[in-house]
């Protein structure tokens, strides 16, 4: 019997997540399985799997053929290199706790590697917020600026109408009562 190792998509719609599972190759995707060696959920950043590496180094060693997904994550896994470590035992290359250690020893690089990775992309996620957040206070801080300076200017017209309005009304007053002392002299 031909079998895969694949992906068993669950979840709902635009949000999934999956199980790697090993199938039979005429079982459809979603359908009846061999054994369940883990999960796979893409919309976390990163990506968050969870695989028993003993079990997948096990299958492949019978003949499970992954497909290019799957066979991608177990390549991130060091599934794959697990695999290639024990073919050198069985060669006689070297031990088997050599292999562990070398195993180990990759699988804490790989750690790091990717804690770093996503200390990256936080800071970059961050400094884009905080270019985000100072555009939008800077564009605030012009509004504003625009309506002090519009209300200044405002001020500033209504005092130069009130000024006008008193000189019109003072010039009317006395022109009236020039009016008046012309109209007492004539009188007179």
């Amino acid at each position: 019997m031909a079998t895969k190792i694949r992906l068993q998509r669950h979840g709902r719609k635009k949000a999934p997540f999956y199980h790697i599972v090993v199938a039979d190759v005429r079982a459809p995707r979603d359908g009846k399985f061999i054994e369940r060696l883990g999960s796979y959920n893409p919309t976390t950043v990163p990506a968050q799997i969870i695989i028993d590496v003993d079990k997948a180094v096990d299958w492949l060693q019978k003949g499970a053929q992954p497909t290019t997904t799957v066979n991608a994550i177990l390549r991130y896994k060091g599934v794959l290199y697990k695999k290639h470590l024990l073919r050198g035992v069985a060669k006689g290359a070297f031990t088997t706790e050599v292999a562990d250690q070398k195993f180990d020893e990759w699988v804490k690089s790989h750690e790091t590697a990717v804690i770093d990775k996503v200390k990256a992309i936080e800071a970059s996620a961050a400094a884009t917020k905080a270019a985000e957040v100072a555009r939008i206070n800077a564009k605030r801080l012009e509004e504003a600026s625009k309506k002090a300076a519009a209300e200044r200017e405002a001020e500033a017209a209504a005092t130069v109408e009130t000024a006008t309005e008193e000189a019109a009304v003072e010039e009317t007053t006395s022109e009236a009562a020039n009016d008046a002392t012309t109209e007492e002299t004539t009188n007179e």
